[in-house]
Order: C-alpha cells, then structure tokens, then sequence
C-alpha cells in the first residue's frame, strides 16, 4: 500500500531534526536529503512491524493539520509499504513441497539444491530479476 505521511523538520546546525505526527517516532540526518531518507526508512520499518503484529497502519494527516515551531517546516514524505516489505525483509520462510520420489531421488544423485531451483523457477514465473 502506497501512502503519505506529513513530517516535520526542523533545521539544526548539523542537520535536519525529523518527526512524523502519526507515528511514534522521531530521526535526523545531516543533509534533507539524509533526513527523508532517513524518515522512509523509520516509516517503513514501523509500518511492517504493525502489519506484522496485525495492528492497524495510521491514516496521515493532512499536512494542514500539522503544526510545527518556526523555523520548521512540513512536507509530505511517500511510502509504499509492500514494496518497502520486497526490498528490505530477508528472512526465510520454511514451505512444505511435495514432489515425486523419483524426483527428489534425481535432484539428489544431480546435487541439486531443490530450494534453489524452486526460488529460480518461483521468480520466472513471477517475471522477477531479484527479490523485489
């Protein structure tokens, strides 16, 4: 799901301070482009962890509702949360598969690594170069 969330920053004499409103969390970076960086990262990392532990994502604000001090400014910073789960989530997942004896049999005496070639023939179908 691609959405967008206001951020407030706040210009520092080394950076840029960063807060989300709707979300519990605050970062920096050095330069604004660190810094929105910094904060899609810190979005979709909190994100997956809410979808993951079934809990409803925020709806944004709208960027009109946010105050902010002087000095700082709000801006709209995008996310998309399953393309952000493809690009950074590594872990492995165990499936059970069923194949033919004779098959497993054939794969072994080949020294095949049935995993591998699973994963090779799950991205052709999918059309996918990678893992995103």
């Amino acid at each position: 799901m691609k959405t967008a969330y206001p951020v407030v920053f706040t210009k520092l004499d080394d950076g840029y301070a960063v807060h989300v409103p709707d979300f519990p969390l605050d970062t920096q970076g050095d330069t604004l482009a660190e810094a929105i960086e910094m904060v899609r990262d810190a979005i979709g990392i909190m994100g997956i962890d809410m979808e993951d532990e079934k809990k409803p994502l925020p709806i944004p604000s709208s960027m009109e509702s946010v105050a902010c001090e002087p000095g700082a400014f709000v801006s709209m910073v995008d996310i998309d949360f399953l393309a952000y789960r493809r690009t950074h989530e590594r872990r492995s997942v165990r499936r059970n598969v069923t194949l033919p004896s004779w098959l497993d049999a054939e794969a072994a005496k080949a020294g095949l690594n049935v995993s591998a070639v699973l994963q090779t023939a799950l991205k052709q179908e999918l059309h996918m170069t990678d893992h995103r």
